[in-house]
């Protein structure tokens, strides 16, 4: 199709759209059938074509991007595919959401575009909630007036969507785009429904990268066996019984588009969509990761504590000492800190100070957000019972220098307000368990995705790296429920860093990530975070790992030889490069 086809068939399609008024799910459904037969038929480009036209316009799209594993990894996809572009042209990047936070900027190049796009964020964010909820948190009866308005309205919003993705497709020669979690995972069934309409009546490439999908810890309470726990996300399912929503939902979640290419992170989503939901086999893949070289890099104890030292001042608004806020005191205003989260660092009362170059300073990293499914509170359990564990408590007996702090990266989306509050009041239950002279040398800090601060300038410090976060940690704890992948494995062993991680679901996914059934050689070292009682043979091995560092450094330099076997850059390249190709044997017909 060429480009003056595609602004005819967009404006003749975007004015047809107008006058349609779907009265049920199922109309919808059926417009999507037939607008995927009308236009399949007439989409045959020329081959080595498309990888110009790719130069030309490439964009990726997903809710919103913040300092957080997703946009991390479409960062990654972004710098590969300009790479691989770079010989048909001056590659053009365009990154469309309805947010971009300020620190994206640290991972995003400044040459790539940047959309912003009312109402296409996702969840609470989706216009306050509101259309999510009625979707997923409440009961809409088929052939009903609730569901008859939402398809009035949900389709309206796609329409509206459709028209200005559109706008800025062919303002901006687009052929290909990557959406990231928009049809896998549902904060926003608008957002969906725009793109499946847009990207067919276009023409447009898609390699639709699936991170999450719905039914990944989710299922109807039917199907949910006697005393089974809830998964986080069988909302998705509360509709269920409507047929004719749930029937247009599947189809969507993910959409088996004309120029669509499914992308997962791991085999077990591949094989779903192949044996259960009839995907071709040739238009599913998997994709991983890579680890950049400078996770590799050797680094001394006196980098450790220069990173420390600019973490330090991240923590304490430009101060060379921190200074913890008081955990009451925070707690009592946690409203206001939502709204503008800022780096902090909390104690057990006002007063006390840390110094960030002390050698006697112990750090646990969590390099996640803060959401439910993360489980972190599950590291104040632990470090609570590292503090009656004799052999690690009469450490901080013995040396009243010794301080530990637990240090979350990510930031608390405003929907998990709830979660953060869950953890915070872990770490008071945490200090007051203990005496006062050893609950004022602990204590937990959020830096919510910064890694420069204002002070850095003047002192001619750089700005902290990814793998600079790792390195500032002792050890990595990561006690997730669910994970799709399981990043802070990955990294933390590249960076010489040792993992402290749960066996979370799916399990076929944590034993990929591990390297279970490949050769030793191959296989990632770690300390299984248990999911009852911490037995003493566990605690003795984290002691170990936390008070005798030395000890530990044939697993990790055995980890980094093990990531950068399994993870390098051009082994990703070759599988990016796979999927170029088949899009352009899918356009040749």
């Amino acid at each position: 199709m060429t480009y003056s086809d595609r602004i005819d068939r967009f404006h003749e399609l975007a004015t047809a759209l107008d006058g349609c008024n779907p009265a049920d799910w199922d109309d919808i459904e059926c417009l999507l059938i037939q607008l995927k037969n009308k236009t399949k038929d007439s989409q045959n480009d020329h081959g080595k074509d498309s990888l110009k036209l790719f130069a030309e316009g490439a964009a990726f799209i997903t809710f919103s991007y913040g300092i957080d594993g997703v946009t991390m990894e479409m960062a990654k996809y972004a710098h590969t595919l300009s790479g691989l572009l770079a010989p048909w042209g001056d590659p053009s990047i365009h990154f469309i959401g309805e947010k971009f936070q300020p620190l994206v900027s640290t991972i995003f190049l400044a040459d790539w575009h940047r959309c912003e796009m009312e109402g296409i964020n996702g969840w609470s964010k989706w216009d306050e909630g509101k259309w999510f909820a009625a979707l997923f948190r409440k009961e809409m009866r088929s052939v009903s007036k609730e569901s008859n308005l939402l398809v009035a309205e949900i389709f309206r919003q796609a329409v509206s969507i459709a028209k200005r993705l559109g706008k800025y497709f062919l303002d901006n020669r687009i052929s290909l785009i990557m959406p990231v979690n928009v049809a896998s995972n549902p904060g926003n069934i608008a957002l969906t429904l725009g793109l499946v309409l847009v990207t067919e009546i276009l023409g447009i490439y898609v390699l639709n990268s699936n991170h999450d999908f719905y039914w990944e810890a989710g299922k109807p309470l039917a199907d949910r066996a006697f005393g089974e726990e809830p998964g986080v996300r069988d909302h998705f399912f509360r509709n269920i019984k409507n047929k004719t929503f749930f029937s247009l939902f599947k189809m969507i979640y993910p959409w088996n588009g004309s120029r669509w290419l499914q992308i997962n992170i791991n085999a077990r989503q591949s094989r779903r969509l192949i044996e259960k939901f009839g995907f071709p086999e040739e238009k599913v893949f998997e994709i991983s990761t890579y680890i950049a070289d400078t996770f590799f890099a050797n680094y001394s104890k006196t980098d450790v504590l220069d990173i420390r030292l600019r973490m330090g001042h991240i923590l304490s608004d430009g101060e060379a000492i921190l200074y913890p806020r008081q955990i009451g005191d925070h707690l009592s205003s946690l409203d206001e800190w939502m709204q503008n989260q800022r780096p902090i660092i909390l104690g057990a009362r006002p007063g006390l100070s840390i110094d960030p170059l002390s050698a006697d300073l112990i750090v646990l990293l969590q390099p996640t957000r803060i959401v439910s499914r993360k489980r972190i509170e599950r590291n104040l359990a632990l470090i609570s019972a590292l503090f009656e564990y004799p052999p690690f408590r009469a450490e901080f007996e013995n040396n009243p220098k010794r301080q530990l702090a637990l240090h979350i990266t990510g930031p608390a989306p405003k929907e998990h307000q709830d979660d953060l509050e869950k953890v915070l009041i872990a770490y008071e239950k945490t200090i007051r368990a203990v005496p006062d002279y050893l609950a004022d040398r602990i204590f937990i800090a959020f830096s919510v995705g910064f890694e420069t601060h204002a002070s850095f300038s003047k002192k001619q410090f750089k700005p902290l790296t990814i793998e600079d976060l790792y390195r500032m940690a002792d050890v990595v704890v990561f006690p997730s429920e669910t994970e799709g992948r399981g990043l802070p494995i990955i990294e933390a062993s590249a960076s010489g860093v040792p993992i402290i991680c749960s066996q979370y679901r799916p399990e076929e996914v944590f034993s990929d990530v591990i390297g279970e059934n490949l050769p030793d050689e191959l296989r990632i070292k770690f300390t299984l975070f248990p999911e009852g009682k911490f037995l003493h043979t566990f605690l003795s091995e984290v002691s170990s790992l936390l008070l005798h560092p030395d000890n530990r450094t044939d697993s990790i330099v055995h980890n980094k030889e093990a990531v950068r076997a399994r993870y390098s850059h051009a082994a990703f390249k070759r599988k990016f490069e796979r999927l170029l190709k088949q899009l352009i044997k899918m356009g040749q017909g």
